[in-house]
């Protein structure tokens, strides 16, 4: 496993609270956006495009780059200011995310934005196409690696489990999930709305190596994916413990910051609070 320097994990950490309050940055202005599964996934967002993913944003079509699903499509905020720090696109483009006419839409869109690998928005189907890309590097000799990002309220729609299924007949080792459970959702709670548990339990039964982690501490998020790829035999999923809105103490655990957009006064706040983190 390689090693990860006390500096490389702080360093994840500001551009994770850069991520963080740019995607807050960016719905206010929007009027519209999901703010507290942008906060959740963060981190691992920021260690797999700072860190993990083989992807050059001066070649974005190359068909040996590493492939990333954010299957929970509607958390697309967080994934713009990723890609736009990494150099996919200007920054000055995310002024205009969610207008008509630009390449960054509400939910990330394959054939518009520039480092995005599949179009997402519809829950429940980044298993099934990350399958779909990974069986495609083995039956073409490619060694890239495919990642999907999932959200636990989404594990409730039945086509994950088909995706699930999928992987586990071709025993797709080059493939990795990664699922973002912070119990929350639209409506409430998870485990009130519709229990996953035991979510280890049924990840396990459709013959994936599980991995359990703390979705907000970077070296460990760092171990999980260096692990991974010592996993030859079948898929891998990686359980992230997470909080919703993790950073902004108003928005962190609850359901009401789903989809709602801060005031100007609240976006003040969450500000403060996320450079004080710094």
């Amino acid at each position: 496993m390689a090693y990860h320097s006390e500096e490389s994990i702080r360093n994840l950490e500001k551009i994770a609270r850069g991520l963080r309050l740019k995607s807050l940055e960016m719905i206010c202005r929007r009027g519209a956006g999901h703010p507290g599964g942008c906060l959740s996934a963060a981190d691992i967002i920021a260690a797999l495009y700072f860190h993990k993913l083989r992807v050059d944003p001066a070649r974005p079509q190359d068909p040996d780059r590493d492939r990333f699903i954010l299957s929970k499509g509607h958390a697309s905020a967080v994934l713009y200011a990723a890609l736009a720090e990494r150099g996919f696109f200007p920054k000055d483009d995310l002024q205009d995310w969610g207008k008509l006419d630009c390449h960054l839409q509400g939910h990330p869109e394959r054939l518009k934005t520039p480092g995005v690998d599949m179009t997402t928005g519809l829950l429940g189907h980044g298993v099934n196409v990350g399958a779909g890309l990974a069986l495609a590097a083995r039956l073409n000799r490619k060694t890239y690696r495919t990642y999907v990002l999932l959200g636990d309220g989404e594990c409730q729609a039945g086509i994950v489990w088909e995706g699930a299924m999928t992987a586990a007949k071709f025993r797709l080792a080059n493939l990795t999930l990664i699922l973002d459970n912070n119990d929350v959702q639209l409506d409430g709670f998870v485990h009130d709305i519709m229990p996953l548990q035991p979510i280890i339990d049924k990840w396990k039964a459709f013959n994936f190596a599980v991995l359990e982690i703390d979705g907000h501490n970077l070296r460990q998020i760092l171990e999980a994916l260096d692990e991974v790829e010592h996993i030859h035999d079948r898929s891998a999923i990686i359980v992230a413990y997470t909080v919703k809105g993790k950073g902004v103490s108003f928005m962190e655990n609850s359901h009401e910051w789903h989809g709602a957009v801060p005031s100007a006064e609240q976006m003040a706040q969450a500000r403060q609070e996320l450079l004080a983190g710094a």
